[in-house]
């Protein structure tokens, strides 16, 4: 069978933070792509602001290498499972991967998650074993670790037969070899075993055209762009084509424009062939999954399953008392047309309108999924209200079900206990249990996503900041009955309007853990801390101190209270309760009850006791 020996496809696949991003990097600068006088800066994969600043890839990117005089194409994939979605749709592009595990850490969580994808695909791998010189690196275990792995995901003997280089992608190096000082300064044998291992695409570009597309991109100049591989046949630029969509029908359009991609830039170019990965304008409404066929020779590829959500929120229009104060887009009209606009490029993300004017349910795959378009909205300059997260419930062969997720922590010792009460109290049950000379601890655990829903917060300051707590969804599981977890400390309320007083805070500390410092303005219903019992607790941060004409000397100089907790947009979201909304603003995260008015929430909740 006849080959395309001058390219390669491969994707890199790794969990978070283990250094994929770095190692591409590392590739595109030490290739024969990029002219001598161009410049590429660290992590220069990673395009998006937010994934830039939290070091994690949040979508897919194409890039392209040339070294030796053959291309080597190079999908950087998500490695965190909120975007697993992403992760799925690209094996079918490729013929191999680059499977980049931690020297020190091994395999994770989210290791399992890609690579499953990947044999599942029955690609070739190679295992890049990287931070090499990581003080307490452990090169041959983790080889290990990984060969487990690959075993225990039911690998062929091909799979299980990968070659191994060891890497420090920042500072650029790489050998065969596990030995530190084997190391040098090049990434030839990442390279070259490449080219040796990952095989060729095949070279049919004679017969009819078919190409899959297997991501979106958006530009408000040509509209949508379909990106994906060139399965057979060859396609160019003013070829009368057809769409077969997702519900059985066609639809004919001309191609418009192609794209390839090489370096970071994707480049137009005048015809594509078997094993290319392009990018194609020209149709307004192509989605993943479909196939584009000549007209008279329509034959489809198979659909390409999208993961469904699981989690869900309500987003709402900001009706706060300080609504319009800090953000440019505040309008219902705007905020849909935004979300609206998202749907074109994450496919796995659902908007659905709800029976109250200014609201909608977005369903994404976790939170870090949903909190990233936050993040996005408000950056844009977007005011908004978001409720509490809930899972998504679904009928699985007749039983109600609901999600469940495969939870790694590790953890010094001594937090253990703590570790496996909490996570018993969210009906997490223990699948495994492992301590090493160094006092640390890991454990897994199988745990309904609902009872992980703002537990990351608890845990991080239950172990004091030292323990790593990973999780992935695994599966659909009978609801558990009779369970409802949720915050166990009621919140500290304004109970009025105005600016809050150091005097007036004093008095109120003592009640739990404020949000908000003195001179910050607040309103009727506004949260500024969590109880340290169950209730609710209405508070008045607002009242100045009487003026007398007495005074002890030096006592209103020392006056002071103790250093508020500065929410973040994620403990915000993981912090409420389902009678609570979090007001987000470009400038602003605040916490708020539904219902202001203390008067009516007070009635309200009477009758919500007696119901």
């Amino acid at each position: 069978m006849k080959k395309r020996e001058d390219i390669r496809n491969i994707a890199i696949i790794a969990h978070v933070d283990h250094g994929k991003t770095t190692l591409v990097n590392e590739m595109l600068k030490q290739s024969d792509t990029l002219e001598g006088h161009s410049e590429i800066s660290d992590r220069a994969m990673d395009t998006n602001d937010i994934e830039k600043e939290r070091g994690i890839t949040i979508l897919s990117k194409n890039t392209a290498v040339k070294y030796n005089g053959k291309q080597i194409n190079i999908l950087d994939t998500p490695g965190h499972a909120d975007f697993g979605g992403e992760v799925e749709r690209i094996m079918k592009m490729v013929d191999g991967v680059l499977l980049v595990v931690d020297a020190f850490e091994g395999t994770m969580p989210q290791t399992r998650f890609v690579l499953k994808k990947a044999l599942d695909q029955h690609l070739t791998p190679i295992v890049v074993i990287n931070k090499i010189d990581r003080p307490g690196s452990r090169p041959a275990e983790v080889v290990d670790e990984v060969l487990e792995l690959f075993i225990e995901l039911g690998a062929d003997e091909d799979q299980l037969e990968f070659p191994v280089v060891y890497a420090s992608a920042i500072n650029g190096t790489s050998s065969y070899s596990e030995e530190i000082d084997s190391q040098e300064h090049t990434m030839v044998p990442v390279f070259d075993t490449i080219l040796k291992t990952i095989p060729a695409p095949i070279d049919n570009s004679d017969e009819p055209l078919q190409f899959q597309v297997a991501m979106l991109d958006y530009n408000d100049y040509v509209g949508r762009i379909g990106i994906g591989r060139v399965s057979r046949g060859s396609i160019k630029i003013g070829d009368q084509v057809a769409v077969l969509k997702l519900d059985g029908s066609a639809k004919n359009f001309r191609v418009t424009k192609i794209f390839g991609f090489i370096g970071l830039d994707r480049v137009e170019i005048q015809e594509a062939q078997a094993g290319d990965l392009i990018a194609v304008s020209g149709m307004d409404d192509i989605y993943v999954g479909e196939t584009v066929t000549p007209v008279d020779h329509q034959e489809a590829l198979p659909i390409l399953r999208i993961d469904e959500p699981t989690l869900q929120m309500t987003f709402v229009a900001n009706d706060s008392p300080f609504v319009g104060r800090e953000g440019d887009f505040v309008t219902a009209r705007k905020i849909e047309d935004r979300l609206r606009h998202q749907l074109h490029t994450d496919v796995s993300l659902r908007v659905e309108d709800t029976d109250k004017s200014g609201a909608w349910v977005v369903s994404g795959r976790g939170e870090l999924h949903l909190s990233i378009l936050v993040e996005e909205m408000r950056r844009e300059g977007f005011e908004l209200q978001l409720s509490r997260p809930e899972v998504i419930y679904r009928d699985v062969d007749g039983v109600m079900s609901e999600p469940f997720e495969m939870v790694q922590i590790d953890t010094p010792d001594e937090y253990t206990g703590s570790v496996i009460d909490t996570m018993s109290q969210r009906k997490g049950e223990m699948k495994n249990m492992e301590s090493d000379a160094n006092g640390q601890t890991r454990m897994t655990f199988l745990a309904p996503s609902r009872g992980l829903i703002g537990y990351s917060t608890e845990f991080l300051t239950m172990t004091g900041g030292y323990g790593i707590m990973n999780h992935t969804f695994e599966e659909y599981l009978p609801v558990i009955k009779n369970w409802e977890p949720g915050r166990r400390n009621g919140a500290l309320v304004s109970i009025n309007a105005g600016t809050s007083t150091t005097y007036s805070l004093q008095s109120v500390e003592d009640r739990g853990q404020l949000f908000i410092g003195a001179a910050v303005e607040v309103y009727e219903g506004m949260i500024i801390g969590q109880n340290s019992r169950d209730a609710d607790i209405a508070v008045n941060v607002t009242k100045g101190k009487n003026l007398t004409n007495t005074r002890a000397s030096g006592k209103d100089h020392s006056a002071a209270i103790k250093t508020p907790k500065a929410m973040s947009l994620e403990e915000s979201i993981e912090f409420l309760n389902d009678d609570e909304y979090c007001e987000v603003t470009p400038t602003s995260v605040r916490l708020r009850k539904k219902i202001l008015d203390t008067n009516a929430r007070t009635k309200a909740d009477k009758k919500r006791k007696k119901g």
